[in-house]
């Protein structure tokens, strides 16, 4: 007896996987706050890892497209969204960390430390164009802006790039995670450009014919 996963199904599992998995670095965190397991710095434990997941989500939710057009999976395409939005919500804790927590909301000293260290400025930015995509990310804001909607939610890539400097130079100790970020970010751009683009679609496409022709031969 075999089991037939049908698209709706897919779509459902593919969703509340997303939703967990996004929310589940969260959860941990709150349980390790609650229970004292952060360290000695809890601070700079919140810091580090509300900044690493906002980062590993972004990127995610960038790769929602070259995985389409590598593989084509066109069922993965609606996971864009969800992923930015938390990305975006581990960055607004991200800041709320650095502020109210680090910095105890105060103003002089938080606007010294964005305008003299320049991770916090390259990381201030990204925050700021983050806002907009956020706000606008409903239907409603799709027609009303219309095609200055994508052009907009375009912004996303320079985002990413500023993301990433933001955690390199942020990162004060020697790890391999700064360059593989930026490795997977240069990757999910590259698959952007429309040569390449083009390139890998058809390569994509001239395998799916040629597989579809192989299971044909062997009836």
């Amino acid at each position: 007896m075999t089991i037939k996963i049908t698209p709706k199904t897919t779509r459902n599992i593919l969703r509340w996987t997303t939703h967990v998995g996004s929310l589940l670095p969260l959860a941990l965190l709150l349980w390790d706050f609650w229970a004292g397991q952060l360290g000695p710095n809890p601070i700079q434990a919140l810091t580090i890892r509300t900044g690493d997941t906002a980062v590993t989500l972004l990127l995610l939710s960038l790769a929602v497209t070259p995985l389409n057009i590598v593989f084509g999976w066109k069922q993965i395409l609606p996971l864009r969204k969800p992923l930015g939005l938390y990305a975006f919500l581990y960055v607004v804790t991200h800041f709320l960390i650095f502020t109210w927590l680090d910095y105890g909301l105060n103003v002089p000293l938080i606007v010294d430390e964005v305008v003299n260290k320049r991770f916090a400025l390259v990381g201030f930015a990204a925050f700021l164009l983050l806002i907009p995509l956020a706000v606008t990310s409903t239907k409603w804001a799709m027609r009303k802006l219309g095609k200055n909607w994508k052009r907009l939610h375009q912004t996303v890539y320079a985002i990413g790039i500023l993301a990433i400097i933001h955690y390199v130079w942020a990162v004060k100790t020697v790890t391999t995670k700064p360059f593989v970020f930026t490795i997977i970010l240069v990757l999910l751009l590259v698959v952007r450009i429309k040569p390449i683009k083009q390139s890998l679609i058809s390569l994509r496409r001239n395998w799916e014919k040629r597989s579809v022709r192989q299971a044909s031969s062997t009836i």
